[in-house]
This record gives structure tokens, sequence and C-alpha cells, in this order.
């Protein structure tokens, strides 16, 4: 029997930015905005949803002003508590990515994973920060010290990657290796020097790999930093590398496309790169 998931990814522009209220209306403007499509994505039966980079925010990290730190919170708390309210509503799974507090001084960039019956599965955080053109993100985050997690969700095993981790094969298949079906790739990223490999990484991950990807970006420019446009093109890909659904580069939008699962099976009894994989040779590779 076919293993049909139907999932969901929303991109989404921000409604209020840095000087245009507090934190704390900032933050709550942007919730408010995604309410209707996480009700579209229930009404329409998604069966997991998952939400771009730091979702209720935007994204501050171009400023290395501290300020942005009081907007952490603890993971789960409230955000991940009020989005768990929708999973159960909806029987959907969900995947939010927040800014983490996990105590004073110690901040992570975070997705939260929630099942379908609102139960909080765990997270995961971040690997690897970049801090490089306008993208400074180490005055802000930690690296994550979780690993990489896979979750045992009520339709599917889900792993999750951050936004630059995507530019790291190690974790890409070490999800694999612990069994991921589905890896979510919540980002925010701008037109310029890595627009082009948006398209190349994900789908090589996916096909040495053998599962799906489901790949977020946000939408829009974001005042006042200007550090370019976030273009967008939200898509899924499966275990061939394929794309076959995207959405727009401009606009807010709930992606939702249906596949099936067993798919995972039949390219890998093709592409056998579980079985002649050779780690008794990788050493080298945490040794430089």
């Amino acid at each position: 029997m076919a293993r049909i998931i139907k999932s969901g990814l929303i991109q989404m522009s921000v409604p209020l930015t840095d000087g245009q209220g507090s934190l704390e209306e900032i933050k709550e403007a942007m919730i408010q905005k995604h309410l209707p499509y996480i009700e579209d994505a229930g009404r329409q039966g998604v069966q997991v949803l998952c939400l771009q980079e730091m979702f209720s925010m935007p994204y501050f990290c171009p400023s290395q002003d501290a300020k942005w730190y009081v907007s952490a919170e603890p993971v789960p708390g409230p955000t991940v508590e009020r989005m768990a309210e929708y999973a159960r509503k909806y029987w959907m799974v969900m995947i939010v990515p927040v800014f983490e507090q996990e105590q004073a001084g110690i901040l992570y960039n975070t997705a939260a994973v929630i099942d379908a019956d609102g139960t909080y599965l765990g997270k995961y955080r971040k690997t690897h920060i970049p801090h490089t053109s306008g993208f400074w993100e180490k005055f802000f985050f930690r690296p994550g010290n979780l690993g990489y997690p896979v979750f045992e969700t009520r339709y599917a095993k889900v792993g999750v990657y951050i936004c630059y981790d995507r530019h790291f094969p190690e974790g890409a298949r070490i999800l694999g290796l612990n069994g991921a079906e589905i890896v979510y790739n919540p980002s925010a990223t701008v037109a310029g020097l890595s627009q082009y490999l948006w398209k190349l990484e994900q789908p090589a991950h996916a096909a040495a790999n053998g599962y799906f990807m489901g790949c977020i970006n946000r939408v829009g420019t974001e005042a006042p930093w200007n550090i370019g446009q976030f273009y967008g093109t939200s898509y899924f890909v499966d275990p061939r590398g394929q794309i076959f659904a995207q959405a727009s580069e401009d606009q807010d939008e709930l992606l939702v496309a249906e596949f099936d699962l067993d798919m995972i099976q039949e390219v890998r009894n093709v592409w056998q790169f579980f079985r002649d994989r050779r780690p008794e040779m990788y050493g080298a590779l945490t040794q430089l």
C-alpha cells in the first residue's frame, strides 16, 4: 500500500520590522500573518507543515544589535505551545523554527518538532553558524549541540537541517543514516552569491541519501538592513533529486504537495549508496 504524504511549506514576508513597533509587536504581527496560512494547510489536509527559519521574526542578523536577544524564548515555550494548538486542531505535524534561549546568554537557532496530537517531540539546533556578508549569526547563536535527530512522527520520520547547514553534506548524510524519510530545511537567504546553490545542493542531498526534502525560503526585503531580496522559490525534491513542486519568487505562499514515501525504497534498491559507502576510509574527515 502506497504511503502518500501531503506536506506543506509556508514562505512569508514580514509585516513589521525594526522600528515599526516593539519586539513583541513585531513578533505578534508575524505570527498573526502566518495563522491564515496554517489554517489553510490544516483545511487542505496537510499532514506535515514546515515554517521558515525563525518564522516569527525578521531576519535581524545583519544588525549585530543585542536588543534582539530578548526576543529569544524557551523551546518548548510560548510560541511552540501556541503552534501545538494548531497541530492538535488539524492532526498536523508541525516544524516550528524559533529563536531559542536555553538560559541567559545561551541562544540557538532552533526548530521544534510537534507531532499531530500536539506532543512536543524535540528540537534541532542549527549546527553550522555563518558569520559573513551581512549574515552575522555568530553574534546571536551558539552552534547546535544536539546532533542530527530524526523524529518519529505520526506520518513519517522527519529530520531538520537549517539554512546554512545545507552547504555541508556531512549532516545531510547522517540524517539519512539516522532514518530520515523527509528532511526539511527552513531558510532565510537572499539573491546573490549563493542563489545558484539553492537548487543544486539540496537536490544533491536528496539524491545522495535517498530521501525527500522540503526547502523553505522567506520572501521580500527587510528594512532597515536591506541586505537583498529573499527570493522564495520554496520547493519539494524527491529521492532522485528532481524538484516536483515549487513556490513563487516573491509572494507569500503555502506550497502543498503530495508524494509517496515508498519511492525511497524504490530508489535505494537501485542506488545502493548506503550499502556501498566505506566509513572506515573516511577518518580524515574528522582529522583535518
